[in-house]
């Protein structure tokens, strides 16, 4: 009895503090340098802000693009509904915590048979009626009071897991919008070099008609018109292969958008020229990024769901205390006694569920929560030094590949004006149609470059605003 009465005492005592056992949640420490080594030092367009970068491009086409794959990706519908799962996962923590109550009521019409031994006994009875019914109603109610608050730490664990869900739904429209925007500028790099290539082939066939002149009037040799026919021949190859380049990343930007494939080719038919890139502004510091960064977020609320379950874990050493009631109307014959006094009956319970022997099985769910805890801790700090990685690489690519876009353009503008004057000698005589031809490839992979470093350079862009975390405003 005594034991009974301290059990009772340490009760009321803790439910009177209202403490929850387990280790109260504090935020980690991330490892995070205190400025970025790289900035991008060069920009063709003005500013853009973070929070609608792909504005900043100045190409609408692409900011329509993007608003779609906001609004129809299939991943970002996937995403919203892990959202809602966690959101009623949540629902349900807060509904643990409240008394729980039900109403039941049944009515019911039976026939005895005479072949059982009731049934051969009341058969015998004079006047037996064989048909019976059978009604009753009541009111129950049940509340599992939070002593050692092993629901206020699982309702704790419910909300992180909601808010990293959250989190998750925002890195996925980051990571749709950069998408959606990286292969639309591919797209776009992809037309510079086949507007390129298709240059080349008329420039080859242009030159070829000129060779095949110029041996008509006996000048030129036979193998110079064959040697040119085979030059011809490898310019027109590459059309093909960039043709299909650019059918596959159409097919991809119809995906992003949540349409079939084909849907938008024609739209995208008319070439035009590589997005400018804008100047990131307001880029902010690496410790910004625990902010900013939505999959930081999402890992960070990850550990504190596993501190909570710790504490979930741990109050399975202390007895579990519930309330119950029940209000109502035993089974009766007739519906018309069913509320009579005589039928009434009624029911209080304290319940308590202790697992005192079970202490083996606690310590290994505890260790197993400690464990899980120690995971998200670790995957956190390294998310943010995947984090910080992300943001330098995204600034050094954008860096250089500015420099290099700008070293490829004075040379194309250099090699332009090299083959026009290596043709200009070849007509005099006073160079070979080898120096014109290999001046012409020259040319050729110099422009190449030039567009690909230029697509490179807006794709660069794209990933240091999605590194940066920038695409959302947070609430």
């Amino acid at each position: 009895m005594t034991t009974i009465r301290l059990l009772a005492a340490a009760v009321v005592a803790v439910a009177a503090t209202g403490c929850a056992v387990g280790p109260d949640y504090r935020r980690p420490d991330a490892p995070v340098p205190d400025r970025y080594l790289g900035q991008p030092t060069a920009a063709q367009g003005p500013a853009a802000g973070l929070d609608a970068w792909w504005d900043g491009f100045g190409d609408p086409q692409l900011a329509r693009y993007v608003a779609q794959a906001l609004a129809g990706n299939l991943d970002l519908a996937q995403a919203a509904a892990r959202v809602a799962q966690a959101r009623a996962g949540l629902h349900a923590a807060d509904a643990a915590l409240l008394p729980a109550g039900a109403v039941n009521a049944s009515a019911a019409r039976a026939y005895q048979s005479v072949e059982t031994p009731l049934g051969r006994v009341a058969g015998a009875t004079p006047g037996y009626e064989r048909w019976g019914n059978a009604y009753d109603v009541n009111a129950a109610a049940s509340w599992e009071i939070d002593v050692f608050g092993s629901l206020r730490r699982g309702r704790e664990a419910a909300s992180a897991d909601y808010q990293a869900s959250t989190a998750d739904f925002v890195a996925a429209r980051l990571a749709v919008a950069a998408q959606t925007a990286d292969i639309y500028i591919g797209i776009r790099g992809l037309q510079a070099r086949l507007g390129i290539a298709q240059r080349q082939v008329a420039t080859r066939r242009d030159l070829l008609a000129k060779v095949t002149l110029l041996h008509d009037k006996g000048v030129a040799p036979a193998y110079q018109v064959h040697q040119t026919e085979g030059e011809l021949a490898q310019a027109e190859a590459a059309v093909p292969a960039l043709q299909a380049a650019l059918d596959a990343a159409s097919n991809a930007l119809d995906v992003m958008l949540g349409t079939p494939p084909g849907t938008h080719r024609d739209e995208l038919g008319a070439s035009v020229s590589i997005p400018a890139v804008p100047a990131i502004g307001a880029m902010g510091s690496p410790a910004d990024l625990l902010q900013r960064r939505p999959d930081l977020i999402a890992a960070e609320r990850r550990v504190a769901a596993g501190n909570a379950r710790i504490g979930m874990a741990m109050a399975e050493y202390y007895p579990h205390v519930s309330l119950g009631a029940l209000l109502g109307s035993a089974t009766t014959l007739s519906a018309g006694h069913l509320f009579g006094a005589n039928a009434s009956e009624g029911a209080a319970l304290l319940g308590v569920r202790w697992r005192l022997f079970d202490f083996g099985r606690i310590d290994a769910q505890i260790a197993q929560a400690k464990g899980r805890e120690a995971e998200s801790l670790a995957a956190y700090r390294l998310a943010v030094l995947h984090a910080t990685e992300d943001v330098e690489n995204a600034f050094s690519a954008l860096a250089h590949r500015t420099q290099q876009t700008a070293v490829l353009v004075r040379g194309e503008d250099a090699l332009d004006r090299a083959r026009a004057a290596s043709f200009a000698a070849y007509q005099r005589g006073a160079a070979s149609l080898i120096d014109v031809l290999r001046a012409d490839d020259t040319l050729l992979r110099t422009a190449d470059a030039r567009a690909q470093a230029q697509a490179d350079v807006a794709r660069a862009a794209v990933a240091a605003y999605k590194a940066l975390g920038g695409g959302w405003t947070q609430g």
